[in-house]
């Protein structure tokens, strides 16, 4: 068998079973594998932005990764944004990127990039395959790499004629390191802490927000008083009524400088200290109060579970948790808005969904206004870098095909990897995604004044209106084969809403508020 070959059976033997793909001639070789090996699903992204995403999404959901095939360095470039996202959830992913062939390279052909140079910033472990008798061994270690702990981009760089040629076996799947225990003392300065008597609280993301370390760090809370706080933004986070309550850090520096004032103990599960978006003029950058301490008692390369047990039993932590009530309240009716929407899917969202969550400006009345939902997974804009919501739940759709998935998208970060909707019709993806149309960059116009930029003109707020023309999302989606509505009441979004969520399949509604 060639390279090629030699490199998909290896990904079967480790467990590997999805590959999100973009490809181009020189990647000809692996798509000719797919289709040879049994166990391995091929999907095909139309922009290398949603396979990039689709993977994210998967592997979170999955716990564990995906395979994407992209075309040389340009097809990675195309997919960076959302390999970004990838890298701050601490995804694990197996990104195999096609290369000239090794004898190509020296014509410096239209297509030769710095491939390497390109996956680096958002890659925990890079190489590029020079053998092909050792590819199927650097296959296996980049699976071992991406499953860290944490969680990373393992990018494999595959020069073609390493794909062609004659090669050996597939390698055996290699040991998956488990992540470490934190240390006695981390635990024991950390009780220290939360018996002090002094203002306490735990900020936590990552494996941390999953059910069981939730129900300990409730109960923790609970015999402490200590406050439970999550990042703004997470990979996945399990919520929902009967859920131990968390409530996220605000957005704005303001909001979280507000939430976390008079703490003198912020405890560190599964995460790094609070730092603001962006620096503002005469504002700091760290969210902490300058008299807090901040110590940490689990890193995400940790066991945040068991970090979280040990620090119970130090306590004696017994009392229960507090958690998340259902949501009993009446359908919305009249003007159509973020908080009615929230109404709504909180009323309707089925017990087991998974939420992927772009909705920007919307996000203020949409995470707070679910808490009380059915129990349910969040996927959270992680990186910051728009585009992902849509790539995201279709990856989702993937891993779980017996659960909904609802994507939350802002119209104008929709049109960034909106070919995601093409993938989502051709697999039968059972996704809807409703699309916040306010046709505006709201968060710009509001980060515009908070930024200082106050002398602005008419053709300033030109730059930051997507109303002329106007992006019509339900033809669009019609057009790449997801059923569509448009709505512009409470009323009639409750009812779409009902009606997706009772149907499977893909499908989409326009929300314009």
């Amino acid at each position: 068998m060639n390279g090629a070959e030699a490199l998909v059976r290896t990904f079967v033997n480790a467990g590997l079973e999805v590959c999100f793909t973009n490809p181009g001639t020189s990647e000809l070789h692996f798509v000719a594998a797919l289709s040879r090996v049994a166990g391995m699903r091929p999907i095909l992204g139309l922009f290398e932005g949603v396979v990039s995403g689709a993977a994210d999404g998967y592997a979170r959901m999955a716990d564990k990764p995906a395979v994407t095939l992209l075309h040389l360095g340009p097809g990675l470039a195309n997919g960076l944004a959302n390999f970004h996202n990838a890298r701050k959830a601490r995804t694990p992913i197996v990104n195999l990127i096609g290369e000239h062939a090794i004898s190509h390279r020296p014509y410096d052909a239209p297509l030769t990039a710095d491939v390497e140079a390109f996956a680096r910033p958002v890659s925990g472990w890079v190489r590029t395959a020079d053998d092909p008798k050792t590819l199927a061994r650097d296959g296996a270690e980049a699976v071992a790499a991406a499953f860290g702990p944490p969680g990373r981009v393992a990018s494999l760089i595959v020069p073609a004629d390493v794909a062609w040629t004659e090669a050996g076996d597939p390698a055996d799947p290699l040991p998956i390191p488990s992540a470490e225990r934190a240390s006695p003392d981390a635990v024991t300065d950390t009780a220290l802490a939360l018996r002090s008597g002094e203002s306490a609280a735990i900020l936590m993301s990552g494996r941390a927000l999953r059910r069981a370390p939730l129900e300990v760090a409730g109960r923790i809370a609970a015999s402490t008083g200590a406050r439970l706080f999550c990042d703004t933004f997470n990979a996945r986070w399990e919520r929902g009524a009967g859920v131990p309550s968390v409530d996220p850090l605000p957005y704005f520096a303001e909001g979280a400088s507000v939430a976390l004032a008079g703490v003198r103990h912020l405890i560190l599960v599964g995460t790094q200290a609070p730092v603001a978006f962006f620096a503002y003029p005469g504002k700091p950058s760290s969210l902490t109060p300058e008299t807090c301490r901040i110590q940490t008692l689990a890193s995400p390369a940790e066991d945040c579970e068991a970090a979280l047990e040990a620090l119970a039993d130090a306590l004696g932590a017994n009392q229960a948790a507090a958690r998340a009530e259902r949501d009993v309240a009446s359908a919305p009716a009249g003007r159509l808005s973020p908080a009615s929407i929230a109404i709504s899917v909180s009323a309707l969202l089925p017990e087991g969904a998974i939420v992927s969550e772009e909705a920007i400006t919307a996000s203020a009345a949409l995470t707070p206004g679910t808490r009380g939902a059915a129990p349910h997974d969040w996927l959270g804009l992680t990186g910051g870098a728009i585009g992902q919501g849509i790539p995201v739940a279709t990856g989702a759709a993937v891993a779980c095909p017996d659960r909904k998935v609802v994507c939350l998208q802002a119209d104008g970060s929709a049109m960034y990897t909106i070919q995601g909707l093409w993938t989502q019709s051709r697999e039968g993806l059972d996704v809807t995604t409703v699309i916040l149309a306010n046709r505006s960059y709201a968060i710009l116009q509001i980060e515009l004044q908070r930024v200082g930029a106050l002398e602005t003109g008419p053709d300033v707020q030109q730059m930051l209106r997507i109303d002329d023309p106007v992006l019509d999302l339900f033809r669009i989606s019609q057009g790449l084969g997801v059923p569509a509505t448009r709505v512009t009441t409470a009323e009639e979004f409750h009812q779409q809403f009902a009606r997706s969520m009772a149907e499977p399949g893909p499908s989409l509604i326009e929300a314009v508020y």
